[in-house]
């Protein structure tokens, strides 16, 4: 199955969402948030000179986003960014992807280390930011926390570990504490990115290391893989009926690489499971 191409020329595009029928998303070596609608038409939403990643929305319609670099949580309200959390003290290393949830509750992860420059692996943790901006620690010792899903009965929590190469499931609290964890996923020759869910449970994965997005079920079967030339390091299910899997692209994740080649692209192809769940 081949894909279509919406935008190229980005830098590193990530976190894509679907909301208010445009796909958001962070072309994050760019330092911008951009939405699109689906003739490729972009208007950029915010500059982050701190790189931007995950993107969310609080029950009154203000945006969220993921400022990596010193890591906080920025709102934009009327136009003007500003500082909603600073989880400095709480991330191990530079944040990244989030999920925010009907309630306005966000659970941040972070690297961990100093990846680009090759540092040993440790694991981190998950921050949830509550509707007032308070951060707390509610998950540790996770594999690089990426893509993050919520599931349509707001109960369950169901991250990507990257360095782990699985998917891990948690329950969530009236309060938002994560607990009963365990293993939703475990993926053979592919590590999950971004990912999102669909209305009949799968869980597309982007996987840059095998140039793929992948639909798992829980425990671990595949039913469906789609090949895209670049590494695939996000994907979001939109479009009119949901169904239109947007898979976000790029030939690297260099930095200096990224603003140099501009390989970054927004590829998609229409699949058989609308979205569900946030984000």
């Amino acid at each position: 199955m081949g894909t279509n191409i919406l935008i190229e020329g980005l830098c590193f595009a990530e976190g894509p969402r679907w909301h208010e029928n445009r796909l958001w998303f962070s072309d994050m070596h760019d330092y911008k948030v951009f939405a699109t609608d689906m003739d490729g038409n972009m208007d950029t939403i915010a500059v982050v000179h701190e790189q931007p990643s995950g993107l969310g929305w609080l029950p009154d319609g203000r945006l969220l986003i993921v400022s990596m670099l010193d890591r906080k949580l920025l709102v934009l309200e009327d136009g003007n960014l500003s500082e909603f959390a600073n989880l400095h003290d709480l991330a191990t290393y530079h944040c990244n992807d989030m999920v925010t949830d009907k309630l306005g509750r966000s659970y941040v992860g972070n690297f961990g280390f100093d990846l680009s420059n090759g540092a040993e692996p440790t694991t981190a943790e998950i921050i949830m930011v509550t509707p007032d901006g308070q951060p707390r620690i509610v998950a540790s010792e996770v594999s690089f926390p990426n893509g993050t899903i919520i599931t349509p009965d707001g109960n369950t929590l169901i991250v990507g570990e990257t360095m782990a190469a699985c998917l891990t499931a948690f329950d969530i609290a009236d309060d938002g504490t994560l607990s009963n964890r365990r293993l939703w996923a475990q993926l053979e020759k592919a590590v999950p990115d971004g990912i999102c869910l669909d209305d009949h449970g799968g869980i597309w994965v982007a996987s840059p290391v095998s140039n793929e997005a992948l639909r798992v079920l829980e425990g671990g079967e595949v039913t469906d893989r789609i090949k895209v030339e670049n590494q695939a390091f996000a994907c979001m299910l939109g479009g009119e009926d949901r169904k239109r899997l947007f898979i976000l692209t790029a030939a690297s994740s260099d930095p200096e690489e990224c603003r140099k080649g501009r390989t970054g692209k927004i590829e998609y192809v229409d699949v058989e499971y609308p979205g569900a769940g946030l984000p």
